[in-house]
C-alpha cells in the first residue's frame, strides 16, 4: 500500500483517485474548485487543507492540472520544499514536452523522483481503470510507477526519459485529430454521393480505413451505440481538450522543424471549433461543421 497525495480532483483526477483507493492505497487529495473537493468528499476522499499539506506526509504525488504552468508554478510553490526527500512525483497533466522536463529537472533537483505519465481513455476509461499511459522517465522510477498506473488503467509503455511521455502523447492525438477530421468528412461526402451511413461504416470498418475514430469514436449515430454522436456529441473527450492538445502538438511541429500540414491543418480546424460552442461538445462533433461548411 502507498501514501498517495492526489493533486487536481477533477473529471479525470477523481476517478483516478476512486480506483487508487479501490486498489487498497492511502489516497488523499486536494483541488481549489469547491465543487470538485465536495465531490472527492462524496467519494469519500479525504481532502487536505491545502496542495502543501497534502504532501508533507506521503510517499507518492500525483498532478493532473490544466496546463504546464499549473505544474511548474505548484512545483516552485511550495509541492516540492514541502514534499519528504525521495517521493516520486507522477506528472499525468497533458502538457508540453520543454514543460514535463523542466517539472522533471525541478523535482530531480529538489530531491525526488519523477516521471510524465499523461493519460489517454477520457472520463470513461478514468472511470473504468482502462486509462492508457505513456511514461517518461528513467527505469527506475517507472518502475516504482507502475504497480500505481495499473491500478488506474489497463496499457502501460515506457516511452523513454523525462518529458517523452507526453512526446508520445502529443503525436498520438496529433494521429487521432486528424483521422477524426477525415473519418467526418467521409461520412459527409458519402451522404452527398447518396450512400447511408451503415453501408460506409460496414465498408470502412473493414477495409483499409478502419481507425478508432470509425470503430469506436463514429461521428455519426447508430452505428457504433456508444459514442458520443448517439448523445447530441456530449463528450467524451471534448473539442476545447482537443484544440489544446493540438497547440501543444503546433509547438513541438514548430519547435522541430517538422513538415507536419496534417497536422497544422487540424489544429487550426479544432481551434475554430473551439472557439465557438464546440468547445463544450466531443470533438467528433467536428462532422457539423464540415457538414454546414464551417471548417
Amino acid at each position: 500500500m502507498s501514501r498517495i497525495a492526489f493533486l487536481g480532483l477533477g473529471h479525470m483526477g477523481l476517478p483516478m483517485a476512486v480506483n487508487l483507493v479501490g486498489a487498497g492505497h492511502d489516497v488523499h487529495g486536494f483541488d481549489l474548485v469547491p465543487s470538485a473537493i465536495e465531490a472527492a468528499k462524496a467519494a469519500g476522499i479525504p481532502i487536505a487543507e491545502s496542495a502543501v499539506d497534502a504532501v508533507a506526509d506521503v510517499g507518492v504525488v500525483i498532478t493532473m492540472f490544466p496546463a504546464g504552468k499549473h505544474v511548474i508554478d505548484a512545483y516552485q510553490g511550495g509541492l516540492l520544499a514541502a514534499a519528504k526527500p525521495g517521493t516520486l512525483f507522477i506528472e499525468s497533466s497533458t502538457i508540453a514536452v520543454d514543460e514535463a522536463q523542466t517539472a522533471h529537472a525541478l523535482a530531480v533537483d529538489a530531491g525526488h523522483r519523477s516521471v510524465d505519465a499523461p493519460v489517454s481513455g477520457g472520463v470513461v476509461g478514468a472511470e473504468n481503470g482502462t486509462l492508457a499511459f505513456m511514461v517518461g522517465g528513467s527505469s527506475e522510477d517507472f518502475d516504482a510507477a507502475l504497480p500505481l498506473l495499473e491500478a488506474m488503467g489497463k496499457r502501460i509503455v515506457h516511452c523513454g526519459g523525462p518529458g517523452l511521455g507526453q512526446a508520445a502523447k502529443v503525436c498520438n492525438n496529433m494521429i487521432l485529430a486528424v483521422s477524426q477530421i477525415a473519418v467526418a468528412e467521409a461520412f459527409v461526402l458519402g451522404e452527398r454521393l447518396g450512400l447511408e451511413h451503415q453501408v460506409l461504416f460496414d465498408v470502412a470498418a473493414n477495409a483499409s480505413g478502419q481507425c478508432w475514430a470509425l470503430t469506436t469514436n463514429c461521428p455519426v449515430p447508430g452505428s457504433v451505440p456508444t459514442s458520443p454522436a448517439n448523445r447530441d456529441y456530449q463528450p467524451g473527450f471534448a473539442g476545447a481538450l482537443m484544440a489544446k492538445d493540438l497547440g501543444l502538438a503546433l509547438q513541438a511541429i514548430e519547435g522541430t522543424g517538422t513538415d507536419a500540414r496534417m497536422g497544422m491543418l487540424a489544429q487550426q480546424i479544432y481551434a475554430a471549433f473551439a472557439a465557438g460552442d464546440g468547445a463544450g461538445r466531443d470533438f467528433s462533433g467536428i462532422i457539423t461543421d464540415i457538414r454546414d461548411g464551417n471548417v
